[in-house]
């Protein structure tokens, strides 16, 4: 049985979209770096999703926040994001999900992870983990054991 694109014996795994979920925190930063060094090795682009945390979720649905300064913020991150993955000359994508729902139990930032990974057609996920700190931005953290035990693409842990 041959497949349109053989590949090569040295190389088994072929990747066209890394995902990278990103909170604000300096170790979704750290991931970042992974994805963009992952995404160049296969000639790959990389999707960035932001995600936002209960807290935001909180303040956003209780009108403590506006929705749009909330935009405003995970835009500005993912604006350096961008920055980051350009210098390993790679394309990138991004996007904006609710890591929580006040209103559905199923909503949580691992789901938010896989779900995205499944729109995008991501081939890779790259998820920060890190001991939490209690620092608030920190939810991805939280998010990667569900990540790795659910998902269906490799995933790498830093």
């Amino acid at each position: 049985m041959e497949t349109e694109q053989a590949l090569d014996a040295d190389d088994p795994l072929a990747v066209e979209t890394v995902l990278v979920p990103v909170d604000g925190s300096d170790s979704s930063v750290r991931a970042v770096d992974y994805a963009a060094a992952v995404a160049d090795r296969y000639d790959a682009t990389v999707h960035a999703v932001y995600v936002l945390g209960e807290e935001m979720v909180r303040a956003i649905e209780t009108d403590s926040i506006d929705e749009a300064e909330a935009a405003n913020k995970a835009q500005s991150f993912i604006r350096d994001v961008a920055d980051q993955v350009a210098e390993y000359d790679v394309s990138m994508t991004n996007s904006t999900a609710y890591g929580f729902s006040t209103t559905s139990k199923m909503t949580h930032p691992g789901s938010v992870v896989l779900d995205t990974a499944d729109d995008v057609d991501a081939d890779f996920i790259v998820v920060p983990r890190e001991p939490l700190s209690g620092e608030p931005g920190e939810i991805l953290s939280k998010a990667a054991e569900y990540v790795l035990l659910y998902a269906s693409q490799p995933v790498l842990s830093v």
